[in-house]
């Protein structure tokens, strides 16, 4: 891995293809060069680019609909794509651009105004993408009644459920054995104290069982139970 931007150049003719391979990587670009559509698809599905520069005329597939298949991919709409032409014709340009391309250069280019042309739209899908989510390590589903740690599916009873979403809706606040009774078990249930504590340590055990490092539950003597308010991103 070189940590320069890949850049995916989808141009059937080799002189153009070798003139767009140097100046993208004297710009500072990774450029990988393919001559056919299919060769393209076959790159782009091995690993995503971060620009792609499409030639409209390949012999094997239109550049418009090589566009769509492209964009069709999982990531694919997340990918800026440039056309490149030797059709200065208006309409060719508005087909692109209509589709969804963030721009059109038309033949003869100068390989330097083009390598700009990429880093403009980079600087600007950068600037557009959203901030990144960091992964949640405790997702708990109430409509479905699941529980993802760590990516890990829980295979969770009625109570072990109850104990943990009651938890996870305030991370850090104390509950009571006594609030967890009320919350979690029915009304006329003839439950105890105890039976808290022992649902708990084979909730305990489950979470231990995917992320060991971790105490998720911290146990407050006297007191109750807590979920951790600052869980680690990983395990």
């Amino acid at each position: 891995m070189t940590g320069k931007p890949r850049i995916l150049v989808v141009e059937d003719e080799s002189p153009i293809a070798d003139t767009l391979v140097y100046a993208l990587a004297q710009a500072g670009f990774q450029p990988e060069w393919c001559a056919t559509a299919a060769q393209a698809l076959q790159a782009f599905r091995r690993e995503r680019p971060a620009l792609a520069i499409l030639d409209v005329g390949l012999p094997d597939r239109n550049g418009f609909d090589l566009f769509r298949d492209l964009h069709d991919l999982p990531g694919g709409a997340e990918v800026p794509m440039l056309f490149l032409t030797a059709r200065s014709d208006e309409i060719d340009r508005v087909v692109g651009l209509e589709l969804g391309a963030d721009d059109y250069v038309a033949k003869p280019f100068s390989p330097r105004e083009l390598a700009a042309r990429v880093r403009a739209i980079l600087r600007r899908s950068a600037r557009a993408a959203p901030a990144p989510v960091p992964p949640t390590p405790l997702e708990v589903d109430g409509e479905r009644h699941r529980v993802r740690y760590y990516g890990t599916l829980l295979d969770l009873s009625r109570y072990e459920f109850g104990l943990l979403r009651e938890l996870a809706s305030r991370p850090g606040r104390v509950f009571s054995r006594d609030e967890l009774l009320a919350r979690v078990w029915d009304a006329d249930s003839e439950s105890f104290d105890r039976t808290v504590d022992a649902h708990v340590k084979t909730l305990r055990a489950k979470l231990k069982a995917v992320a060991p490092e971790v105490e998720a539950i911290r146990t407050l003597r006297g007191t109750g139970y807590a979920l951790q308010e600052d869980l680690p991103p990983r395990p």
